[in-house]
């Protein structure tokens, strides 16, 4: 597969070169006159008008693939200030990362509009509970799909093109959401709409490749902040727009957002080249994400308490409409659409909790406390939730900080083993996660049915146990697949700094972590990594 995506998405039209006096076969062209009056220039002419003539209109299929080209063309076009330059290297800045993190969450935020106005869905379209139900289903559906299938292709094409052309997709067949009156024709949209909806799982590894070492957990923070807003800001967005306006109006929102963050990227998004520029093959690089499940012991950890995680969250999301609409609280659904604030709020805290902790320490010690802060707020919420509100207020602050501090430690840890394959490795522990929200919801509305909220909120605080079982099983310097070996410290050994046998020269410390080694491969250093004596 070539590195320079895109070159040959739309074909040329066929026709013959006749440029330098030629017909395209080596003979010479004889100029056509008429009345010994000189044609216009066909280039000159607008593509409806341009034929091998000059004198009759192209035919459509022609004109569409000449619109399509120069479509492609400015897509494909960076600005200067975009573009790499070895000189002078492309800075990280915060700005950019803020616009990654509002492009992160209202790209997500695409997947859940539906989710507070299914009855509404169900009136327009003329369809049954029931059968309205499949909406959300397919779109996550589509996004499982969009992760395993698109996701690793990060790792071939280079990500500017490559996610611009997903959120033009994706903004361009909205439209038809928007407008359709058949529920049939909604569905197939909402799935091909949510299969590009990955783009947020793009500018991840892109973030873990431009962000600086020390400071790649807090940059990793902002985007997963934004990428989980979206799952709160959709709710209360739709919700109220749909209670006060049509339903349609909340899905014309997110096609301006999506043109706006497609404009965005335009204008700042760097150009960072393919990781793999020799090209990889497609299916051995899919099946090269389930090798790594098997290579690397830190990223089934990862993988493990991520979904087990995720679990615990949807649950908690998805039988909190039961608690609140029933007696005592019955409240109404702008009510419950706000306590989706409490999480916005709480997500605020995650870029200072990790510039002052996740980017000092190992990512286990920052996984270990998300989970206590996710058993805390669960416990409290579950045993407490059916006398007073202020459980389940409690339990929403625990479990959104908890998530969100153990996904951000976890990527921060994964993102160092694999440096030419973060879009795969990305991949992998995204897949699990889906899946623990797959289970949360699924089991958590089950059990609801069954035994209320305390039932639905027991089998969450086993699932955050069984997190914190497989955080112990494994230490932060173990290099095998259980144990502590290499000792108990919490501090990182990669960011001292040490005196080398050249005293000009200060590099980083090598200690006894495979993530040192990996990040000293990542900057140049060499493939001997800890054991070359110029670099430690």
């Amino acid at each position: 597969m070539r590195e320079e995506f895109g070159d040959s998405i739309i074909a040329d039209d066929g026709a013959p070169n006749r440029t330098n006096g030629t017909d395209g076969c080596g003979n010479p062209s004889i100029p056509t006159t008429r009345n010994s009056t000189p044609k216009s220039d066909p280039g000159s002419l607008p593509p409806t008008q341009r034929t091998s003539s000059g004198s009759e209109p192209l035919p459509p299929s022609t004109a569409t693939k000449t619109v399509l080209r120069k479509a492609w063309a400015t897509l494909r076009y960076t600005p200067p200030w975009c573009r790499q330059d070895t000189n002078r290297p492309l800075q990280f800045s915060l700005a950019l990362n803020v616009l990654f993190a509002f492009a992160a969450c209202f790209t997500v935020a695409n997947l859940y509009y539906n989710h507070p106005i299914l009855n509404k869905l169900a009136d327009s379209f003329d369809v049954s509970y029931e059968t309205v139900s499949i909406v959300p289903t397919v779109m996550q559906a589509g996004y499982a799909a969009g992760l395993l299938f698109l996701c690793p292709l990060g790792d071939l094409f280079r990500r500017r093109p490559f996610v611009l052309l997903l959120v033009a997709f994706t903004a361009t067949v909205w439209l038809g959401l928007c407008i359709t009156t058949n529920f049939t024709v909604f569905c197939v949209l909402s799935f091909v709409t949510s299969v590009s909806t990955v783009t947020p799982q793009l500018m991840l590894p892109l973030v873990g490749d431009l962000a600086p070492l020390e400071r790649r957990a807090t940059a990793l923070s902002i985007v997963v902040s934004g990428l989980l807003l979206g799952l709160l800001v959709a709710r209360v967005l739709s919700g109220v727009v749909t209670e006060y306006t049509d339903w349609r109006n909340i899905y014309w929102l997110s096609l301006g957002l999506q043109y706006l963050i497609l404009g965005l990227l335009w204008l700042f998004m760097p150009d960072y080249p393919s990781t793999n520029p020799g090209g990889l093959n497609y299916f051995r690089m899919l099946w090269s994400i389930v090798q790594m499940v098997f290579q690397y012991p830190i990223l089934v950890q990862a993988c493990l308490v991520g979904c087990f995680t995720s679990t615990a969250f949807t649950s908690y999301w998805t039988t909190l409409t039961f608690l609140l609409s029933e007696p005592p609280y019955s409240y109404g659904p702008v009510i419950v659409g706000l306590f989706a604030l409490i999480g916005m709020a709480t997500l605020s805290i995650g870029p200072v909790y990790s510039r002052f902790v996740i980017d000092r320490y190992v990512p286990l010690f920052s996984v270990f406390l998300g989970e206590i802060f996710c058993l805390v707020g669960v416990v409290v919420g579950t045993y407490t939730g059916n006398f007073t509100v202020a459980g389940p207020i409690i339990q929403a602050i625990g479990i959104d900080l908890g998530l969100q501090t153990a996904q951000i430690a976890n990527r921060s840890a994964i993102y160092s083993i694999e440096p030419t394959a973060r879009n795969r490795v990305n991949t992998a522990y995204m897949v699990s996660v889906f899946c623990g929200q797959l289970i949360g919801t699924a089991v958590g509305a089950r059990l609801y049915v069954r035994g209320g909220w305390t039932s639905s909120g027991s089998a969450s605080v086993g699932f955050i146990g069984a997190a914190l079982l497989f955080c112990a099983l494994r230490g932060p310097w173990e290099s095998g697949w259980i144990g502590w070996g290499g000792g108990f410290g919490i501090r990182r050994r990669d960011l001292k700094p040490t005196t080398s046998s050249n005293p000009s020269t200060e590099t980083r410390d090598c200690g006894v972590d495979e993530e040192a080694g990996v990040e000293h491969r990542e900057r140049g250093q060499g493939e001997k990594g800890l054991s070359d004596s110029k670099t430690c």
